[in-house]
């Protein structure tokens, strides 16, 4: 039976929360590579409730130097708003210092892997992902405009750097293929373990959204599907009404049937929680937001030839090999371009804009 931890907790006192969860869920760190990997959405004070909160990040690290392992990464690949802003995103949230020295920009290197044709032939992952001997999981509680929950299963969205994001958002079309979307990506990879900020979870139209609430729990699991179960029950939602849930069921990823679950804690429904409208269609029938998907997948690099150098940089360090010299000047395939601003940030001339 899978199994799913609830435990009071602050962000005073979040550790002995993440201790237990160590002890539920018991996995091997010691002499391991270790990625951790918190829901950095964009730039944000930790106070919005946004991003996973420092507090629960710096305990995980903690955690994880005592159990001795190999090597700690801690990264994400921001979302929508804050494409290849990996740095920024981590230093306004406060997550930069949580992270104890163990930041990596993620997005610098990627990794392409075969996908489903029906959205994408291929993708590319960061390629910490793939490197990493175990992946643990720091997704928040929040609700999702498309998803209508974001939780264990939608945080690892976040493993695919640059405007692939925006890409398969607009390749889907519909809420119900964005639900299996997003499951295909997660099966990619599935992370050992799942730990959730439930301090301060978010209500209302996120995951972005206004509306906090003060919830005072971190839960835990070692199965993302008994996890967003379990977070879907609590927000007032029948699990098995969710599609990315239904269909990680049907392909064997984990359980979202309730009486199939066993919770260790207190499991109560969370009373009046403000869910998304619509189920998804507020967002992919909105005029505006379309616009923004469009227009994140339209940037390409361009080098100005006054300010180009020739020096290959760009070339060398860009993770998709998507940049090759045409003469003096390096030129982008825009078919296999991902967005990443890796060039940009690389470049030592400054002389990579998006166009």
């Amino acid at each position: 039976m899978f199994k799913v931890m609830i435990h009071p907790a602050d962000y005073d006192t979040v550790r002995p929360a993440v201790d237990r969860a160590f002890e539920l869920f018991p996995i091997q760190i010691a002499g391991k590579k270790v990625l951790i990997k918190p829901n950095v959405l964009r730039s944000s004070k930790a106070a919005e409730g946004i991003v996973t909160h420092p507090a629960v990040l710096r305990a995980v690290v903690e955690k994880v130097e005592q159990m001795n392992a190999a090597s700690i990464v801690v990264g994400d690949n921001p979302g929508l708003f804050d494409y290849g802003a990996n740095e920024k995103s981590f230093k306004e949230t406060g997550l930069m210092d949580a992270a104890k020295g163990y930041y990596q920009n993620i997005g610098n290197e990627s990794q392409t892997v075969a996908f489903n044709p029906a959205f994408m032939p291929t993708v590319s992952l960061s390629k910490a992902v793939f490197e990493a001997d175990i992946i643990i999981s720091l997704p928040k509680f929040k609700t999702h405009g498309l998803t209508v929950i974001t939780g264990a299963i939608k945080n690892s969205y976040g493993f695919l750097p640059g405007a692939q994001k925006a890409r398969l958002h607009k390749i889907a079309g519909t809420p119900q293929r964005f639900h299996e979307m997003v499951v295909d990506v997660f099966r990619l990879r599935v992370p050992e373990l799942f730990i959730v900020d439930a301090v301060v979870g978010m209500e209302g139209n996120g995951p972005a959204s206004p509306d906090l609430r003060d919830i005072g729990l971190i839960l835990a699991s070692d199965n993302a599907v008994a996890m967003d179960a379990v977070i879907a029950a609590m927000m007032g939602l029948e699990p098995n009404r969710l599609r990315f849930l239904q269909k990680a069921k049907e392909i064997g990823l984990g359980e979202c049937d309730l009486d199939k679950i066993e919770v260790i804690g207190a499991l109560k429904k969370l009373p009046d929680f403000k869910i998304p409208p619509l189920g998804g269609e507020a967002i992919m029938e909105n005029d505006a937001i379309q616009e923004m998907l469009h227009n994140k997948t339209l940037p390409r690099p361009y080098a100005d030839p006054d300010l180009c150098t020739a020096c290959g940089a760009c070339i060398e360090q860009c993770p998709v090999t998507a940049l090759s010299m045409n003469g003096d000047i390096p030129e982008v395939d825009a078919d296999t371009c991902i967005i990443c601003f890796c060039c940009q940030e690389i470049c030592p001339e400054k002389a990579i804009a998006l166009q």
